[in-house]
């Protein structure tokens, strides 16, 4: 990701609580490639990047859904089928 991107990562992991420091990945050259860190010491940081990304995807569905264990509550759309008459 870009420095562009790289903001835009680290601003949906803090909303969703989610560990870690987007940081290029080379903090001699700001233009290249960013990741995400565990810590921002360049020499003991370690790439979670991928760890980052799934539990962002596994957070993702849950917010999706809104409040409620079984998704958004409301008024929802369906048919009303009249009981048939044996007269």
């Amino acid at each position: 990701m870009d420095a562009e991107q790289a903001r835009q990562v680290d601003s949906v992991l803090r909303r969703f609580g989610i560990p870690g420091v987007v940081a290029p990945a080379d903090p001699e050259q700001l233009t290249g490639p960013w990741r995400v860190f565990d810590k921002a010491d360049p020499q003991t940081r370690k790439d979670i990047s991928a760890d980052a990304l799934a539990a962002l995807a596994a957070a993702l569905p849950a917010a999706a859904l809104g409040p409620g264990p079984k998704g958004p509550s409301g008024p929802t759309r369906g048919f009303v089928l009249p009981p048939k008459n044996d007269e």
